[in-house]
């Protein structure tokens, strides 16, 4: 028993934990590593066998005093135990949870379900819109098949004049009880009808309209209303314009997934918009004004003399509004770049020499002063 791993550690809990954690961290990890979850993988039966030998110990206040105070010797004999056995252990209040989320239902928690009134299916579309309408909102219509309850049978799929009768599988409750075995035992699981799927009612004689299912297609048209600052990949819901109910629930909702095409030379961060604006030497070194294109149109900005090239200035409230109040909106980052002409005429080459003959012994006293305090910075540390 000396190669065995704490019980404590195999939950990942302390040894003051109580009932409720140790039964929340058992959960967690028979989620990640249940047999059925992963079929013909031993290590995870191995690991889910570990996790529950632990879980059956330290859940039964008897075994983890004894576990407690001799280690695993307690089961093994060699502490007066009687060795460790799973067949008295009760299981059936966790599994009960752990095999309804496996299998979408189940225990205690869908054996109230039965036939009683269910929301519809969600159904999901999308829809393409430009850049533009994206920061600013706007108004899409789409054309989808929906379904709607039959207006020949009233939605019950029998021929007029029948009505559907009790299923005789699970008895009109819309579930049926299957069992399967595990190395615990047999386990008691619940599953929707196959045969009346889960209404509690099968159909002999069929609706000749919708040949028993209850429902007519037809193609409609769907208002979408955008919201100003949606992003690329976020949804839209329209309540109660996707599948009918059950057993006369509610409808289910549209779910319509934005996609956004690029912009020509803007890009989008959250709120926030980037672009790139080339201004001229003149320009950078005088200063001056320059026409920035914003979603908004186009903006006059004053650039100050000696800018720098990859110099980022801002455009406040310029960029995309938020979701939650349209009014706030992001901003607009330039990036001013310097131009270099790639053709000059005879002229401006002329200019151009003596620009750099008048400016260049002031550019190079700055680039020898600055190498010149390099230098002697360096001399200074290697002294030290």
């Amino acid at each position: 028993m000396a190669d065995k791993r704490d019980y404590y550690e195999i939950l990942g809990v302390s040894k003051s934990a109580d009932e409720t954690e140790l039964k929340k961290a058992y959960r967690t990890l028979a989620k990640q590593c249940h047999p059925d979850t992963h079929p013909g993988d031993a290590d995870a039966e191995a690991k889910f066998k570990e996790i529950s030998e632990a879980y059956a110990v330290l859940s039964d206040p008897e075994k983890r005093r004894q576990y407690d105070q001799f280690g695993h010797a307690a089961f093994d004999g060699s502490a007066g135990g009687a060795g460790f056995d799973f067949s008295g252990m009760d299981f059936t209040d966790i599994f009960g949870d752990i095999f309804g989320d496996f299998f979408g239902g189940g225990g205690r928690r869908s054996s109230a379900r039965g036939n009683a009134a269910m929301k519809g299916a969600n159904i999901r579309t999308s829809v393409r819109i430009t850049f533009e309408e994206a920061v600013f909102g706007c108004e899409k219509e789409l054309e989808l098949t929906l379904k709607d309850p039959c207006s020949v049978c009233n939605g019950t799929g029998a021929k007029p004049g029948t009505e559907p009768v009790t299923c005789s599988k699970c008895g009109g409750k819309g579930q049926v009880v299957f069992t399967s075995q595990s190395f615990f035992g047999t386990v008691r699981n619940v599953q929707t009808c196959p045969d009346c799927g889960g209404s509690g009612k099968v159909v002999r004689e069929k609706c000749s309209s919708c040949q028993g299912t209850g429902y007519t297609s037809s193609r409609k048209k769907i208002q979408v209303s955008i919201p100003a600052g949606i992003d690329d990949g976020q949804c839209v819901r329209i309540r109660e314009k996707g599948e009918p109910g059950i057993n006369g629930g509610p409808r289910g909702d549209l779910l319509v997934e934005v996609v956004v095409s690029r912009h020509a030379f803007l890009q989008r961060q959250d709120t926030n918009l980037f672009s790139t604006v080339p201004i001229s030497y003149a320009v950078a070194a005088l200063g001056g004004e320059v026409i920035i294109d914003t979603i908004d149109g186009k903006v006059a900005y004053e650039v100050k003399p000696g800018t720098q090239t990859d110099t980022r200035v801002r455009l406040k409230g310029k960029g995309v509004p938020t979701l939650r109040n349209k009014d706030i909106r992001g901003d607009h980052y330039v990036t001013l770049v310097i131009q270099t002409p790639e053709k000059l005429s005879h002229e401006a080459k002329e200019l151009l020499r003596r620009f750099d003959e008048i400016t260049g012994d002031s550019l190079n006293a700055a680039a020898r002063a600055s190498e010149a305090k390099s230098n002697e910075g360096k001399r200074r540390k290697f002294r030290k």
